[in-house]
């Protein structure tokens, strides 16, 4: 944004064009996001039963690097996470740039409104990223200590208490396609954790340790992106039968960790 004078004229009459400056950018941004998804897979598994979520964000950027928002989706509700309907994370942390890189530290709390106690979780991560040639890469790590949330809790007196611990190892990759409005995009990830269900349903890593994946397109019209991308998990169909009746209404008796293409439209601003 330029400078401007109040009495304009005289202030270009009397100041060259070249040496007019830019205005510094403002101690504090604010970001955010909105999306309509066909299913809100979370590391590979649907976390709304295969159907529509709308989701959406906000973040505040100080000058120093720190920051702080949120972001929000709907849920299946049923039996994941005690019946919440709605998921909310509350996101915090410190993103600087060294070098060609950029390095991002922070925590996010996984928060489900409206389900039973014991669902909410805290998870620290780390963050990597930079280009290589026309690609944009990220490496990322999210760490979840032990917490009862995560714990593998049954029936049984001795699991009653039981807290677990959570690693989820990432790696994203984009590229935009010459001459058009269109970026080619890839995720990989590896869980490992709690080899089960916490109390309510609560899971990051539901049958303990498993990849995901993922392979899609991105295409800019003005202000809104239409994406496409085909998920997958390495989760077999025996494992997905187990988290049905907690992660599913199982509508159609379809794995809700199972292979499928998904649509989106989001805009940033």
């Amino acid at each position: 944004m330029l400078r401007y004078c109040i009495a304009s004229t005289l202030c270009l009459a009397a100041v060259p064009a070249a040496a007019q400056e830019t205005a510094p950018p403002p101690p504090v941004t604010v970001t955010g996001n909105v999306a309509l998804v066909s299913d809100y897979r979370f590391r590979g598994v649907s976390q709304s039963d295969e159907e529509i979520a709308v989701q959406g964000g906000v973040t505040i950027t100080h000058e120093s690097g720190f920051y702080g928002g949120f972001w929000g989706s709907n849920l299946s509700g049923w039996g994941t996470f005690g019946g919440a309907n709605i998921e909310l994370d509350l996101i915090g942390g410190y993103k600087r740039t060294i070098g060609n890189g950029t390095v991002d530290v922070g925590l996010t709390w996984y928060m489900y409104p409206g389900g039973a106690a014991n669902t909410d979780f805290a998870e620290p991560y780390a963050k990597v990223s930079g280009t290589l040639g026309p690609a944009t890469l990220l490496a990322g790590v999210a760490y979840a200590p032990k917490q009862r949330a995560l714990g593998n809790f049954s029936n049984t007196p001795e699991s009653r208490g039981q807290s677990q611990d959570n690693l989820y190892l990432w790696g994203d990759t984009s590229v935009g396609i010459p001459t058009t409005k269109m970026t080619a995009k890839a995720h990989i990830g590896y869980s490992k954790g709690n080899p089960g269900l916490g109390p309510n349903g609560t899971s990051v890593t539901p049958t303990g340790e498993y990849w995901d994946w993922l392979v899609g397109l991105d295409y800019v019209v003005g202000p809104l992106t239409f994406g496409a991308a085909y998920v997958d998990t390495d989760i077999s169909n025996r494992e997905a039968a187990y988290l049905q009746p907690n992660f599913s209404r199982t509508k159609n008796g379809e794995s809700i960790a199972n292979g499928k293409i998904l649509f989106s439209i989001s805009a940033a601003f």
